[in-house]
């Protein structure tokens, strides 16, 4: 009775939080997602090039020569100049400028950088309102799932940029000359977020009708928890798997739309 070994709590606590702690980390780099990740050449050299535009547009005014939106910093005794690599190449003008004196470089750095703003933005925004419709839909189900996606079906039938075209054309009538470059900027948020949150409701309204019936949804109801924490706490991760794919592609059709929106003459404001 003697040699009886008597357990510390606290210790294996202290213990026990230690792994809990980096227990996260470890699954996510045995994730088999990370796995595939690692052995596709391909991918690493999309997310590389993906980055390396991040990059250049986080630090677009440490690179530029010029603002190109700065009238200031313009002048037309520079305008088009051939490239550097020309016989009539002048530096620092890389790519040379155009007939209003512009480096097109320094152009591309900071159309660069907001396209990427408004690609990102308009698709978290879409992501997140479709994901939220979609949960809702597939776990109420009955009037509420019949309303959202018959909202759903009518958006299907019109083009994405339709859509943008419209919100857009409606937020300028309605603030008119009031519009500025960050409410310009919510605008083009708005009108692409709107165009394809119609995706992540649908794919996530599909996983949620699976994942609700499943035992482990049974046991969170049965031990009382309400249906907010069920939907996002133990529902959702399991539906997020095809949002990512969803998210990946409509980034770069965001800004997609918003290039044309500007090509249309509904982009930002000229400075």
């Amino acid at each position: 009775m003697s040699d009886a070994v008597v357990p510390h709590p606290p210790e294996a606590n202290a213990q026990g939080a230690r792994p809990a702690a980096g227990s996260w980390l470890r699954r996510a780099l045995d994730s088999d997602v990370l796995y595939s990740f690692r052995r596709s050449k391909l991918a690493i050299v999309a997310t590389a090039i993906t980055i390396l535009f991040f990059v250049l547009a986080i630090f677009a005014p440490l690179l530029s020569v010029q603002n190109p939106f700065d009238p200031a910093q313009l002048q037309l005794i520079n305008s088009r100049i051939s490239p550097l690599w020309t016989a009539d190449g002048q530096s620092p003008y890389l790519l040379g400028t155009d007939e209003q004196g512009r480096d097109v470089l320094s152009a591309i750095l900071y159309g660069l950088r907001l396209s990427l703003a408004v690609g990102v933005l308009g698709m978290l925004f879409s992501g997140i309102l479709g994901v939220v419709l979609g949960l809702v839909a597939g776990y109420v189900g009955g009037k509420v799932d019949s309303l959202i996606m018959r909202v759903a079906d009518v958006q299907l039938t019109f083009p994405a940029v339709l859509i943008a075209l419209l919100v857009n054309g409606v937020a300028k009538s309605v603030l008119g000359n009031r519009l500025n470059e960050s409410s310009m900027l919510l605008v083009l948020v708005l009108s692409i977020g709107l165009s394809f949150w119609v995706q992540y409701a649908r794919t996530v309204r599909g996983s949620v009708l699976v994942e609700k019936n499943k035992d482990y949804v049974a046991a969170a109801q049965l031990i009382g928890l309400p249906a907010p924490v069920i939907m996002l706490r133990h529902v959702l991760p399991n539906a997020m798997g095809p949002v990512l794919i969803i998210a990946t592609i409509n980034l770069a059709l965001a800004i997609l739309t918003e290039a044309t929106l500007s090509f249309l003459g509904l982009g930002m404001p000229d400075r």
